[in-house]
């Protein structure tokens, strides 16, 4: 009696990015983004399609003409993102989806497609004064270096993160850890993160940072100086004198300019850090996550001796506030000229209260960046550097899952887009390791046909939301299993 094997279902490749997996039956490929189904690579997720009719601009997720109710939909009402198209990738054909559509008498022409960037990252603005750690000190994630801190801007510390050299110039763990970390933050997770030499982040878009372990509030209602000059007049006739604690600018009220306009008198007061120009102070302390972005928690510590020829005098009242409000304190000169903790009068405490009405509320921003050059624009036009002139003349919009994006001048179409203007889970990645971002090329049809696009692939908004595409939603209904 011969014995029968039991045969394996047979596996199909996937050609839909450069790790090309061996998927079977009912299985998913290494991204979770395509299945094999009844011997056919699909994607597993529905396109998504804004619809600026539901309330704050919703999003739907058309799957075949059931979730169509048989309008006629064109305009402004309806845009079709790549958010669940597929790929070009192996870039030899034309995008998953080239859509046609009347915009005010006008035909224009989107071409979507899920881009596969290797030369990508995230610039992430953390508002916060605290300090996390030195200008291009290491950004590490689960141990691996997948970044740096960048130059900081106005009340706000910047990190620059991934680029092709950390995903795929470093070793295996590296690029793997710097694209999970790209995903799950252009995805708008949390992740937690290590400056080398600083501070420890939780960084998650459109949310608060916290800083080891603590978590902000505020953004600085300005520089030191800054908040002289906008509060001053509310001192004038309360307090004697009034530092402003900055990391960057510590601002005294009777030498500043706007002080002087008032007719502040002097107070012999010392600033120990280095005299910009009257009443703004450069490094008054180091960097750090105390009074002002500084390493301090005693004000005093940046005082030197008062001096009597200039002012000083006992009984002198000396208010010192943080840039943010969130730090305060309030004393008076001793027969010694030394400043004393006092109760702060009631008549200082809407002073102090207004700093902190005008900061705003500190945020993390999170900005996907990526060139969409290389082969991918060839799913647009069969003569790519068309597609890039055409962009650069502002005759093609580049959007990112219908999210508006900055292009930069200059050669090749490298975008920047806010993650928190798009669609929830719009990113992918595939294991090369890269990022999968959704890219939109809108253009009218005419200068569509002069670029050399792929007019005979063009399609109808209604056809796209009875037909679909290339789809499995029994495969998404079951277990995502690695095929």
């Amino acid at each position: 009696m011969v014995e029968k094997r039991a045969t394996r279902p047979e596996k199909i490749r996937c050609d839909a990015c450069p790790v090309m997996c061996f998927i079977a039956e009912g299985k998913v490929g290494a991204c979770d983004r395509y299945a094999n189904q009844g011997g056919r690579i699909i994607r597993c997720d529905p396109l998504t399609v804004l619809d600026r009719r539901i309330e704050a601009g919703g999003e739907i997720r058309p799957f075949l003409k059931t979730q169509w109710d048989g309008q006629v939909v064109g305009g402004d009402d309806l845009f079709l993102t790549a958010v669940g198209s597929g790929t070009t990738y192996p870039d030899y054909k034309p995008a998953p989806f080239i859509v046609s559509r009347k915009v005010d008498g006008v035909d224009f022409v989107t071409v979507v497609t899920e881009a596969i960037f290797s030369y990508c990252g995230v610039k992430v603005k953390i508002d916060t004064d605290r300090h996390l750690g030195p200008e291009a000190a290491p950004v590490r994630a689960q141990g691996e270096h997948v970044g740096h801190v960048t130059t900081s801007e106005y009340g706000s510390q910047m990190l620059s993160l991934g680029g092709v050299d950390h995903l795929t110039g470093g070793s295996k763990p590296e690029g793997r850890v710097t694209c999970d970390t790209l995903l799950r933050l252009c995805n708008r997770e949390a992740v937690d993160l290590t400056v080398d030499g600083g501070a420890s982040v939780v960084v998650q878009a459109g949310k608060p940072p916290i800083v080891d372990g603590q978590a902000e509030e505020r953004m600085r209602v300005g520089c030191g100086s800054a908040a002289i000059g906008m509060f001053a007049s509310q001192w004038r006739g309360l307090v004697d004198e009034v530092v402003v604690v900055d990391d960057h600018i510590t601002g005294v009220v009777s030498e500043h300019q706007a002080g002087k306009v008032l007719g502040w008198p002097d107070t012999g007061i010392r600033i120990l850090g280095r005299r910009s120009t009257p009443g703004r102070y450069f490094q008054v302390a180091k960097p750090g996550l105390g009074w002002g972005g500084t390493d301090i928690q005693d004000p005093l510590t940046i005082l030197g001796d008062w001096n009597p020829k200039k002012g000083a005098r006992a009984g002198l009242t000396l208010l010192m506030v943080s840039t943010t409000g969130e730090q305060w304190g309030y004393f008076v000169l001793d027969e010694d000229l030394r400043p004393q903790p006092a109760t702060l009068p009631e008549t200082l405490r809407p002073s102090v209260e207004l700093i902190a009405e005008n900061c705003e509320p500190a945020l993390c921003t999170v900005m996907f960046m990526g060139g969409a050059g290389g082969s991918l624009r060839s799913g647009v036009t069969r003569n790519p550097v068309h597609l890039t002139r055409s962009v650069q003349a502002l005759k093609t919009r580049v959007t990112c899952g219908g999210a508006p994006t900055y292009v930069w001048p200059g050669g090749g179409i490298t975008i920047m887009a806010d993650v928190t203007r798009m669609p929830g889970n719009a990113f992918g990645y595939v294991p090369t390791p890269a990022i999968v971002a959704p890219l939109e090329f809108t253009v009218s049809r005419a200068d569509y046909q002069a670029l050399g696009g792929h007019d005979a692939a063009i399609r109808s908004v209604a056809d796209v939301l009875e037909h679909g595409g290339e789809y499995g939603a029994d495969v998404r209904a079951v277990a995502r299993d690695k095929g």
